[in-house]
């Protein structure tokens, strides 16, 4: 299943794994250092990354690059991904044969990064990485360790969005990946 940078990104190039191919304007692969130690996992890409073919670009995604800018973080240093690689229509989630149908591509990227540190932005993140045992009120700001991968679940940028009160646990959340981070190299 391996495939190399180049093998995935073609593979995925003409993808029709399931019907949210007829929708798309784009796929939306993946962005950012591919040796990064931290990646970040969505669950979807919304109009603006359909549109422009990269993630977290949005509202939530620059909502996002303030938090980072605030920890001293680079969004360039990460690689960010989503669990499918299309949009859902409406921005709903994506549903579980679509989520099923990307996980290997997902997984492909995962393998060629090799994070120390894998942040799950929002509960469909968590609940297809960890598992459908996972919620996300319950595990946000907790570590996971699996495989020798550490997992941080937080809110979704978006969930901020809609809940403002929601902003001070991300930040909070991040700066424990960036602790965590600095413990660990």
């Amino acid at each position: 299943m391996l495939k190399t940078w180049e093998e995935l990104e073609k593979s995925i190039e003409n993808c029709s794994r399931c019907k949210l191919c007829t929708t798309r304007q784009n796929i939306v692969f993946g962005v950012g250092n591919k040796n990064a130690d931290i990646m970040l996992i969505g669950e979807g890409p919304g109009a603006d990354e359909d549109r422009l073919g990269e993630p977290f670009v949005g509202r939530a995604g620059k909502l996002m690059n303030m938090a980072f800018e605030m920890l001293g973080m680079e969004r360039e240093e990460l690689y960010i991904a989503n669990i499918v690689k299309c949009r859902p229509p409406g921005n709903r989630n994506p549903e579980e044969d679509e989520a099923l149908a990307c996980l290997d591509y997902l997984r492909n990227q995962v393998i060629l990064v090799k994070p120390k540190i894998i942040v799950l932005l929002g509960s469909i993140a968590l609940k297809n990485i960890l598992g459908k045992e996972y919620g996300i009120t319950a595990s946000r700001g907790k570590w996971v360790e699996k495989k020798g991968i550490l997992y941080m679940p937080t809110w979704h940028p978006a969930a901020l969005l809609r809940d403002e009160a929601k902003k001070i646990d991300f930040i909070r959340d991040f700066q424990k990946v960036l602790e965590k981070y600095k413990e660990i190299n």
